[in-house]
């Protein structure tokens, strides 16, 4: 376990995203696995030759999204797409999230694609988002966890997550969200901003990683203007950053993925802090 423990190496994870096209259940579904599975087979091809520590792959082009479930064809097809990232990613670890909050479907991707670890909303504490209230899943999954002789399977948990209301925990601060997730036995914690490609506050991460042992990741709007604001994370999950115009839906640039890499491990002017 600890896969992003800082003790692992000098420099935050660098884990890019594999955004996959349209699957089966969404209302942009094109009837082609082969397309889906052809295009993240190359980005993952690109992440590992650049040097990421990771990959994670999201269904994130299936907005509008199912509140709290994916569609039985959906979570097949994740199957099959993160398995093939897995294959070309070789020792790299790779992990899943679907999107949104489907998090019993993604342990059971992790478990069928013998992947590393799972990005879970709504793990610790409920909140509002675009799809209603999220409830909080810890007891449940882990338990599914165990059941599924799945242990080495770590999981991520995003707290006051991006694209989500927190007012229903509004009188508990960052800190006190991360102790009790870390409470709710959590194997990392990710920090965001408010939506996708928004940058967290760095004093976040700083109160976070203060107010729990557990590894710190920054989840949304990591750049190479603010790479070096995060050098104390323990990870940096980028998919924008590594875009073409800076946008998730598009393609990923494989010199833009060199660039980042190269900077945060201090190959290339490594990122100053506040650049």
């Amino acid at each position: 376990m600890g896969l992003f423990q800082r003790s692992r190496r000098p420099t935050p994870a660098v884990i890019g995203v594999v955004h996959l096209l349209p699957l089966p259940g969404s209302p942009r579904w094109k009837g082609s696995l082969a397309q889906v599975l052809d295009r993240a087979e190359l980005e993952a091809s690109i992440y590992r030759e650049a040097g990421l520590c990771a990959i994670i792959v999201e269904n994130m082009h299936d907005v509008p999204y199912l509140r709290g479930r994916v569609l039985p064809e959906t979570t097949a097809a994740m199957a099959i797409a993160a398995s093939r990232v897995k294959h070309v990613a070789g020792e790299m670890p790779v992990g899943v999230q679907l999107l949104a909050g489907a998090n019993r479907e993604a342990l059971g991707v992790a478990v069928a694609a013998g992947l590393d670890f799972v990005r879970v909303e709504g793990y610790a504490y409920a909140h509002v988002a675009d799809e209603g209230t999220i409830e909080a899943c810890a007891g449940e999954l882990l338990r599914a966890r165990a059941a599924l002789a799945g242990d080495d399977i770590e999981i991520l948990a995003d707290i006051k997550k991006k694209h989500a209301s927190h007012a229903l925990t509004s009188d508990l601060g960052i800190e006190e969200v991360a102790a009790g997730t870390e409470f709710c036995r959590a194997d990392g914690l990710i920090v965001t901003g408010t939506t996708t490609g928004d940058a967290p506050d760095p004093a976040e991460i700083a109160a976070v990683r203060r107010a729990s042992i557990l590894p710190v990741l920054v989840g949304s709007g990591v750049t190479m203007r603010n790479a070096g604001d995060y050098l104390d994370a323990d990870g940096l999950i980028v998919g924008s950053c590594f875009k073409q115009d800076g946008h998730w839906a598009q393609a990923v640039v494989p010199a833009k993925v060199r660039a980042l890499v190269d900077a945060v491990h201090g190959r290339s002017g490594r990122p100053s802090r506040g650049s």
